[in-house]
């Protein structure tokens, strides 16, 4: 989902899915997916890696900012790298199913797959 005036990152918004459902309405399906937003830090890719950085959205009182989007809008799956902190360890307890809620920020790996490079530039 995005801005179609923008190419690149520019015109992407990344989320992460929680939740995949469906609901019908008048008789038509709608599928569906629960999304935590990110933001993206900065205009331009992080100039040592030239990779886009970003950042979950908090609402009020520190709650998650999040929507439900059709999954039409999700144009493919982004592979984040965690920053990590250069002052602090990486503890054992870190991994795929919790990274996403114990760093603050991410870069958007671009280099993961020919798609996503051409994609995200």
């Amino acid at each position: 989902m995005g801005d179609l005036e923008n190419i690149g990152m520019r015109g992407l918004l990344v989320a992460r899915v929680y939740l995949f459902f469906r609901f019908s309405y008048s008789g038509i399906d709608y599928p569906c997916a629960l999304v935590h937003w990110f933001s993206t830090h900065g205009d331009e890719p992080h100039p040592d890696t030239n990779l886009w950085i970003v950042e979950p959205e908090f609402a009020r009182q520190g709650r998650r900012h999040m929507s439900i989007i059709h999954i039409d809008s999700i144009v493919r799956g982004a592979h984040l790298l965690p920053r990590f902190p250069s002052d602090a360890p990486v503890y054992l307890e870190v991994n795929y199913m919790n990274v996403l809620d114990l760093y603050t920020s991410f870069y958007v790996n671009k280099f993961i797959d020919h798609h996503a490079f051409e994609i995200a530039f």
